[in-house]
């Protein structure tokens, strides 16, 4: 005799309420115990929510920048929050949308029931894949000591894209690095109208199919008013400055490298830049750095950030003969969900009507040739109508002949009167 299986709690999964604030404290407190710089980035986002909440419920409520700003949904368990994830979307068409974060805390234990932790974030994950039905290509980027979220990834169809290193260059090198003179002589600000050459220099510096998950476009890289006073907003709070620019090739008319760095004024926090480089210009990575070291020469003395992949052997590469140290190796994996593609907009746009009516065009160019009338009046003599034609030739002749008889062959000829014939 087979014993059934114990019976699933039911789990109950909704958006986010300005009166799971506490929980979701309680539930960060829990699952982030190890992880400190987690829990205090969420702990401040949580604070920051609690100011700016009606704010963001009213910008939420139609298309804008910031509509997905803190996009999450919580699973209940007999009224109780046990579990949370946080998404937000990777590029401004939101094609593909980035889970940012999964936690699932303490589940209760009823008589009959079970309940894994891991259900649970299948059940957020898989709610998420159905209920955003923009995002057609999930990212996610997990610590690669983190055995039990890399379990619940992969469980759910995430696979491996890149690997990610993080790397920290200490204060004292930056300031060994801020006594070069860099190499830059075509250094340019960067502004909207560089939004297509960034575009191609990032199309450019990775491979094809991170390339196809990230689907960038020109809109991604240019700045539109609300988010440049978001952002202002945020500097002003964080105590940060930004300087970004971009050196262009005159020759090629493209760009060949980039970089962002968001400086910290009160050395509270470590410096963090985004560099990308173009892989034929791999002698740019000391320029730039020089260049982002001077940059933050007259802040407080703090660390500078930034990451590297294991398509960027060059970039490793120099990272380690400068002296800096790896700080964070991470997974970033993603997930296709092909049944939300459009065939109508996606796999038909691109085609022309001379490939779908291939069968309906010439296999080459008609050759021209000889024309014949007799060829082309034979077909005629078949039709009812050449049969009076005939007749009239022949009533025509007639009346020649019998004309020239009269006349003894010296008579003029006259034309015959074809009145009643007409």
């Amino acid at each position: 005799m087979t014993s059934a299986p114990p019976q699933t709690t039911t789990i109950t999964i909704r958006p986010f309420q300005y009166r799971d604030l506490d929980a979701i404290a309680r539930l960060t407190a829990e699952t982030c115990v190890e992880e400190s710089n987690h829990l205090t980035e969420l702990g401040k986002q949580l604070l920051q929510l609690r100011r700016w909440y009606g704010a963001l419920k009213c910008l939420s409520l139609f298309p804008n920048p910031l509509q997905h700003f803190f996009s999450t949904y919580v699973a209940e368990q007999a009224s109780r929050l046990c579990g949370m994830i946080q998404v937000s979307p990777f590029n401004r068409t939101r094609s593909t949308w980035r889970v940012d974060r999964v936690m699932v805390g303490q589940l209760l234990a009823d008589s009959g029931n079970q309940t894994l932790a891991m259900d649970v974030g299948s059940q957020l994950l898989r709610y998420c894949f159905q209920a955003i039905w923009e995002a057609r290509t999930w990212l996610i980027e997990v610590n690669v000591n983190d055995k039990e979220t890399l379990a619940l990834y992969r469980q759910n169809g995430f696979q491996t894209l890149a690997t990610l290193t993080y790397w920290s260059i200490a204060p004292e090198q930056l300031q060994v690095l801020s006594e070069r003179e860099p190499d830059l002589p075509n250094l340019l600000p960067i502004s909207n109208a560089d939004a297509s050459l960034l575009h191609q220099l990032d199309t450019v510096s990775m491979p094809p199919i991170v390339r196809q998950v990230f689907d960038r476009h020109v809109i991604d890289f240019k700045t539109g008013l609300v988010r440049a006073v978001f952002s202002t907003l945020k500097h002003w709070v964080k105590h940060t400055e930004t300087a970004s620019g971009y050196v262009f090739e005159p020759q090629r008319k493209a760009a060949i490298g980039y970089f962002q760095i968001e400086l910290c004024r009160d050395g509270s926090q470590p410096h963090t830049a985004q560099l990308t480089v173009h892989p034929a210009y791999t002698w740019l990575y000391p320029e730039l750095l020089a260049q982002m070291a001077r940059v933050a020469k007259d802040l407080p003395p703090q660390s500078l950030h930034l990451v590297s992949a294991d398509y960027q052997p060059e970039r490793e590469e120099y990272l380690e003969q400068i002296g800096a140290f790896r700080i964070e190796h991470t997974l970033m994996m993603s997930r296709s969900v092909w049944h939300k593609i459009r065939e109508s907009r996606f796999a038909l746009e691109g085609l022309q009507l001379s490939e779908v009516l291939q069968s309906f065009q010439p296999a080459r160019k008609p050759v021209p040739g000889r024309f014949s009338l007799l060829n082309s009046l034979r077909p005629l003599s078949r039709h009812p109508a050449s049969a009076d034609s005939s007749n009239a030739s022949s009533k025509l002749d007639g009346s020649v002949h019998t004309r020239l008889d009269n006349g003894n062959g010296a008579g003029k000829v006259t034309p015959p009167d074809l009145s009643e014939d007409a």
